[in-house]
């Protein structure tokens, strides 16, 4: 898993393994969250993505920002 020092460096679709490594969780976990209600995961096909605009949004409302 590739480390990205900052948002700009993040893919514009990140799989769960990115999205991992992204928030810190083990693998399992980020396939939770990526199947949970409300969280911003986009299906193409049978692989799931998750668009880094949308994470960024749905960090800040979990987080109170917004």
């Amino acid at each position: 898993m590739k480390n990205h020092t900052s948002y700009e460096h993040l893919p514009l679709m990140l799989n769960a393994n990115q999205l991992a490594g992204v928030l810190g969780i083990l693998r399992a976990g980020a396939y939770e969250l990526m199947h949970s209600r409300g969280f911003p995961t986009l299906r193409i096909g049978k692989r799931m993505m998750v668009p880094k605009d949308h994470l960024t949004r749905w960090i800040d409302q979990q987080s109170g920002l917004i």
